[in-house]
Order: C-alpha cells, then sequence, then structure tokens
C-alpha cells in the first residue's frame, strides 16, 4: 500500500526581523545578504513562545485540511533540532495539547532534512500495518540557538513549523514513489551545537563562550549541501523511475538561493517550476520544506497528478528525498 500526503499546514511567528533590522545589530548589509542568501526577511518566535505552540498551529491546519481529526492518529513525529526541553519530547506535549489518543509520540533530530526522514519514517509505518494515519511535524526556533554577534550565521535563521497528515493513498499510481536517505557523521563538526548535551555540560564557561548556539563552517556547510542534494535529488529520481523532464516540482531545503538555483540547473528545472520561500522566512531548518509545500498547495500550484519532489541536506550531515505523485 501506497501513503500519501493527506493534507499540510504551516505556521510562522508574526514577528518580522528584516535585512534592515540586521544592520542595526551586527555589521552587515541588507545588499550583502540578499546577493549571497537571497533572504530578505525572516521570522522570529518570542522568548515565552515555545516549539510545541508553532507545531500547534500547523498540525491543526494539516489535519484540517485532511478532513481528519487528531483522534484519527495512530503516530505523531517531531523533527526538530530546537525542542522545549531535552524531554519530555516535543511530540508528547504536542501529542497533550492536540487531545489525541496515547500513541506513539517522539521527537528525532535530523537537522534540515528532518521532515524528509520523518516523512520516510511515516510511509515505512503505513506500509508495514503499524499504523494507518501519521502525523510528521517539523518545528524549528533557530533564533534562540544562534549567535547574534556572529554576522555570518545569524543573517541566514528564522523561525517556524510545518505538518503533513499521511495516509493510504487512493491508488497505486499516487502518493510516495520513492525515498531515500544517507548520512555522513565524520562531518559532524561542521554544522553543530557544541554544548548543552553529554559531551559538553552547561557551565558558567560554556555559557561565556557562546557554545550552546549554533556553530557552522559556512564554505564548507555550502560544497556538500550542493553535492548531496543533487546526489538525493538524482536518486530519487532513479528509484521511481521518473525522468527529469517528467518532474513538475522541485521542494528544496531554503538554505541559501545559490544552492537552490544550482540544483535547479544541474536538473534542469526553470526556477518557475522550483519552489522558493527563503526570501521570506530565511532558513527555518527542518520546517522549511514542509512549510514552503504548503504554501505551494494552498495556493493552487500543486495540483493532483503532479510529481512533487523534496530534498534537503542538513547537520549530521544528513541528506535524502522523496518524491510523490500528489493526490
Amino acid at each position: 500500500m501506497r501513503s500519501a500526503i493527506l493534507g499540510t499546514g504551516s505556521y510562522v511567528p508574526e514577528k518580522v526581523l528584516t535585512n534592515f533590522d540586521l544592520e542595526k545589530m551586527v555589521d552587515t548589509s541588507d545588499e550583502w545578504i540578499r546577493t549571497r542568501t537571497g533572504i530578505v526577511e525572516r521570522r522570529m518566535a518570542d522568548k515565552d513562545t515555545p516549539s510545541s505552540e508553532l507545531a500547534l498551529r500547523a498540525a491543526k491546519k494539516a489535519l484540517q485540511m485532511s478532513n481528519l481529526t487528531a483522534q484519527d492518529m495512530d503516530a505523531i513525529l517531531v523533527a526538530t533540532v530546537t525542542p522545549d526541553h531535552m524531554f519530555p519530547s516535543t511530540a508528547c506535549l504536542l501529542q497533550h495539547k492536540l487531545g489525541a489518543r496515547k500513541v506513539m509520540s517522539y521527537d528525532f533530530s535530523a537537522g534540515c532534512t528532518g521532515f524528509i526522514y520523518g516523512l520516510i519514517q511515516a510511509d515505512a509505518m503505513i506500509r508495514a500495518g503499524v499504523a494507518k494515519y501519521v502525523l510528521v511535524v517539523a518545528v524549528e526556533e533557530l533564533t534562540k540557538i544562534t549567535n547574534w554577534t556572529d554576522r555570518s550565521t545569524c543573517v541566514l535563521f528564522g523561525d517556524g513549523a510545518g505538518a503533513a497528515v499521511v495516509g493510504p493513498a487512493k491508488d497505486d499510481e499516487h502518493g510516495i514513489l520513492s525515498t531515500y536517505a544517507a548520512a555522513d557523521g565524520s562531518l559532524g563538526d561542521l554544522l553543530i551545537l557544541p554544548a548543552g548535551g553529554s559531551a559538553m555540560p552547561a557551565s558558567e564557561e560554556t555559557v561565556k563562550k557562546n557554545l550552546h548556539t549554533l556553530h557552522m563552517a559556512g564554505n564548507e556547510v555550502f560544497k556538500h549541501a550542493v553535492r548531496q542534494m543533487e546526489e538525493a535529488a538524482i536518486k530519487g529520481l532513479e528509484l521511481a523511475g521518473i525522468d527529469m523532464k517528467d518532474l513538475d516540482w522541485l521542494v528544496p531545503h531554503q538554505a541559501n538561493i545559490r544552492i537552490i538555483d544550482f540544483l535547479a540547473r544541474r536538473l534542469n528545472l526553470p526556477m518557475d517550476r522550483v519552489v522558493v520561500t527563503i526570501d521570506k522566512y530565511g532558513n527555518t531548518s527542518a520546517s522549511s520544506i514542509p512549510i514552503a509545500l504548503d504554501e505551494a498547495v494552498r495556493d493552487g500550484r500543486i495540483k493532483s497528478d503532479q510529481t512533487v519532489l523534496m530534498v534537503a541536506f542538513g547537520a549530521g550531515f544528513t541528506w535524502g528525498s522523496v518524491l510523490m505523485r500528489w493526490q
């Protein structure tokens, strides 16, 4: 039995942080940020709003579109690197806030590839008969782990949540056609939150050194992202037996407009067949693909019977793709 996305939802905080706002905070400029990243503005959650609240709003929209309720869900999966707490999981908090049954609920961390990994898990559960309906949510509040004195990273990130209800496809022609995922932990230090875990517990020194914020070797990450996202895209098409010219939509992780443009050119896809939201929201990590997907579904760009390829690369390093025929 194939699985399919039955409903999508997304939510971004109301507060907008523009490039001009950042000009007043660090040594940068609107022109520099636009030229190198494609970002114009990003959203920022307030200090009293945890990730579970963003997840809740996105999840409710996905459930509404699917014409299902929280009570229908057999599992709740949350991809995040910014959970409310180390434990309990944000997924368990979301289960309670939704009023869902006491179903299996858990968080997982795959960086920016989180939503892709989540769809792969949901697809496997449905195919195996473990679940009929799975709620997959990706939520990040990266502005809360950003070093606002580091001009190379603080201009990149924003907050948001995206969700999808995954369930049985209506027939064997629609739904998820292929999945692909990979990882390489030898490169993990290139994109890392150094402190706060068991390797480097919180201390006065770790706080003083800003080790509870995101650290990234930007140029190295960029090179690997370009290479691995291309690999994931090509592998996804090959596994499904879909020719590049028959692909209707590419929904890539929104990390950098130059990466997206490069990937589109390598796939011989015109940019009008690529869903881009990085200008409005910046890099929202795991939630960037479901936010972009939800916007394209709701504004009518993605239609029934079209092929949609989602591809991501993230901390770990992780990368992967999901190809589906929209139903």
